[in-house]
């Protein structure tokens, strides 16, 4: 129990109270009653309670032993999207959701972390041997079928989360830096020149029309401040209402006049910085710095190379989840629906995150190898 890391641990925690506390406005904003909405309340503690057992069980099983199940997860975590495509449950224009009972699951959520398990375990075997381009190629197809099924959904953002947990962890696995440059920024220019193709000339591509609005409008959100403008424009004004110290909680009028869409979910940051300001921005973000700080140190002191590109795998994913996320909220990255990992509403995506964290705490407890 010495061991572990206690710093990963209540920060962790620390986040989800911050989290809770933040939902239970947004929600508020949409009841009817104008008292918060527990029945958000209550799916989100029952995805942390969920999230914690699952947290607990990784943390302290041989994350080594993950390497014998690797062909099993994968195959099912095709076989689960591919579920989700013929009798998923749809919302909002997307079909991402298998429903079981009165409860949404999103298996997305645990495909990235099956996907870096997997990932983890395949470059571990080709440790010195990603000097060629050609050599990437496994490593992109591997990732490349579980992206697309769910780019099918349509989820572009978890997809593109997919690129940059691929790209850092064939970094550090030692592919050279010119070839994930080239391939980073032909990704980038190819689903630019993609949308610019749709757009002009009718091109199919796999996202509906206010999908690709949300992704081009963060340019210019007034040229369309009525539709697809209008979540960044009311994101931008509810986080300058906030000013130095906030409006205080329960208080955000862009929030509680229900101005903000998406308040417990997707804007969730915008709800925070408005009420309580930028100072409470800070604590946030000072927070999951020193979540993914120990998650690089985590990284750096890892006994093996499984366990290294294990713990890269999910810091780069949590790094880039933040990062867009708030760039969202704040207008300077398109909108892709993206949660902010532990705080924003989402039963699936709590469990999956803690899950994560099971495991990186995992590869920290083990960090010393045992030589007879």
């Amino acid at each position: 129990m010495k061991n572990l890391d206690y710093t990963l641990i209540l920060a962790a925690i620390a986040i989800i109270a911050l989290g809770l506390v933040t939902i239970a406005s947004a929600t508020q904003a949409t009841s009817v009653s104008g008292e918060a909405n527990f029945v958000f309340i209550w799916k989100q503690l029952l995805g942390i309670a969920l999230g914690t057992s699952a947290f607990v069980f990784f943390l302290f099983w041989r994350y080594e032993e993950l390497a014998k199940y690797v062909k099993v997860l994968y195959g099912a975590n095709l076989a689960v999207l591919l579920a989700v495509l013929l009798v998923g449950h749809s919302a909002g224009g997307a079909q991402r959701w298998v429903q079981i009972g009165p409860f949404l699951f999103q298996p997305s959520e645990f495909a990235k972390l099956v996907v870096i398990i997997g990932l983890a375990f395949f470059l571990s075997q080709r440790e010195g041997r990603l000097d060629r381009f050609r050599d990437l190629l496994p490593a992109l197809a591997y990732v490349g079928v579980p992206a697309l099924l769910i780019l099918a959904q349509p989820d572009l953002g978890t997809a593109v989360v997919f690129i940059a947990v691929t790209v850092g962890m064939l970094y550090i696995a030692g592919a050279r830096p010119l070839w994930l440059g080239t391939l980073a920024l032909g990704g980038l220019g190819s689903m630019v020149v993609w949308i610019w193709a749709h757009l002009n000339h009718g091109i199919w591509i796999p996202l509906k029309d206010y999908q690709i609005g949300r992704l081009t409008i963060f340019l210019d959100p007034w040229s369309d401040w009525q539709g697809a403008g209008y979540h960044m424009i009311q994101s931008q004004i509810a986080i300058g209402s906030g000013g130095l110290w906030g409006r205080g909680l329960f208080s955000g009028s862009q929030n509680q006049l229900h101005f903000l869409p998406e308040q417990h979910t997707d804007f969730i940051f915008s709800v925070l910085a408005e009420e309580l300001g930028f100072i409470g921005v800070v604590i946030l973000l000072s927070l999951f710095f020193i979540l993914i700080y120990r998650g690089v140190r985590i990284a750096a002191q890892a006994k093996d190379q499984f366990g290294t590109l294990l713990a890269t795998g999910i810091v780069s994913m949590l790094t880039f989840h933040v990062l867009t996320n708030v760039g969202m909220a704040t207008g300077i990255m398109p909108v892709t629906g993206l949660p902010l990992p532990l705080f924003s509403y989402g039963p699936s995506s709590m469990v999956a995150t803690l899950t994560a964290l099971g495991l990186l705490g995992n590869v920290w407890l083990r960090r010393q190898m045992i030589v007879f």
